[in-house]
């Protein structure tokens, strides 16, 4: 949730979206793809902190997407080794054949406490793959201002993304360095891990019948049985 989140380097349909937007677009469509997956949200700027705990209630956790915004925590810096060790540590006790963290960013490790290969390290002694992403595109990116006027205007700043850092730590446990530069792309970085992260599953399925000819067979009987009835009254049959 840094500022620099606010930079409009992606298209999509010929209009320009800025990095939140477009993270937030990329990772509804994957929460969707994985419905029996427990999933969680970190944040982190300056600060991180649990968006959404683990959870199997994708509506709660897309609510929680859906309403955040930048701002919500200081932006003017970022703190990866802080996010990268909450995610683990949220994944800690989990029994669970595959734990994974995906880290998004689009700067440097600038703040907070924990230096991120420390978290990487915990990360893989935990047993927890972690999948970075690059987010922006390279060289120069265009940041949203106001002019004098109150017109939308553009001004380039640099992109400033640590992707040794990243890539160390995709190694160190098991996972994999993405640059998603385009919107595209972005979004079949996601694909692509959803594929990478398909596991086997055995699922008891318990189906409950209820029978349903005692009812037809009653009703056979009780027509029998009328017309036993009727027969031994006026309605009886004439030889």
């Amino acid at each position: 949730l840094s500022g620099s989140m606010l930079s409009e380097d992606f298209e999509v349909r010929g209009e320009r979206v800025n990095r939140f937007n477009m993270a937030r677009q990329v990772l509804n469509g994957f929460i969707d793809k994985r419905p029996n997956d427990r999933i969680g949200l970190v944040l982190f700027a300056s600060q991180a902190y649990v968006g959404t705990p683990l959870t199997l209630d994708h509506d709660f956790l897309h609510e929680n997407l859906d309403r955040l915004d930048i701002g919500v925590i200081e932006q003017n810096s970022t703190a990866i080794g802080d996010g990268l060790a909450t995610a683990v540590n949220r994944l800690r006790d989990l029994k669970a054949k595959s734990k994974i963290v995906i880290l998004m960013t689009d700067g440097q490790n600038n703040a907070g406490k924990i230096d991120p290969l420390i978290a990487a390290e915990v990360a893989k002694s935990l047993g927890v793959k972690v999948y970075t992403v690059g987010i922006g595109m390279r060289g120069q990116a265009p940041m949203p201002a106001r002019d004098m006027f109150g017109r939308k205007v553009y001004q380039m700043v640099p992109v400033d993304i640590d992707e040794d850092t990243l890539k160390k730590i995709a190694d160190m446990t098991g996972g994999k360095y993405y640059r998603a530069d385009n919107a595209e792309k972005f979004k079949q970085i996601y694909d692509e891990i959803d594929k990478l992260e398909k596991t086997e599953a055995s699922v008891k399925k318990y189906t409950q019948f209820t029978e349903l000819f005692p009812w037809f067979v009653a009703a056979g009987l009780a027509v029998l049985l009328i017309e036993f009835v009727l027969a031994q009254t006026a309605f009886r049959r004439l030889p």
